[in-house]
């Protein structure tokens, strides 16, 4: 039989992340609630870096939605290189002919 990951509400992690900030060591916050010192600093870590999109659901939704952003803002930027080379272009084909006719340099 597997065992079922157990599952935090954000409120549960707000309160105990609260609660070592508030000046409760990490070893005793760990064992009142029974979650490892390391999650709870895992959980610090992610409301510090994300404020208050830290904790949003399963997964990883507020990573993932920066991610997303950071791929439309790069879509957007090649949409924008991709227009001025198309510019680049047709003013390269528009020069005038050369003198011999051919207009190929050679």
């Amino acid at each position: 039989m597997a065992l079922k990951r157990r599952q935090f509400t954000k409120e549960f992690k707000l309160q105990v992340v609260h609660e070592v900030q508030a000046g409760k060591s990490l070893a005793q916050a760990a064992r009142e609630h029974e979650v490892h010192a390391n999650t709870i600093i895992e959980w610090r870590k992610n409301l510090e870096k994300y404020a208050e999109r830290a904790f949003q659901g399963n997964g990883r939704s507020y990573t993932d939605e920066a991610k997303i952003s950071e791929l439309e803002r790069k879509v957007g930027q090649l949409t924008m290189d991709n227009d001025l080379l198309k510019k680049a272009l047709l003013r390269l084909d528009v020069r005038p002919q050369r003198a011999d006719g051919n207009g190929s340099g050679k």
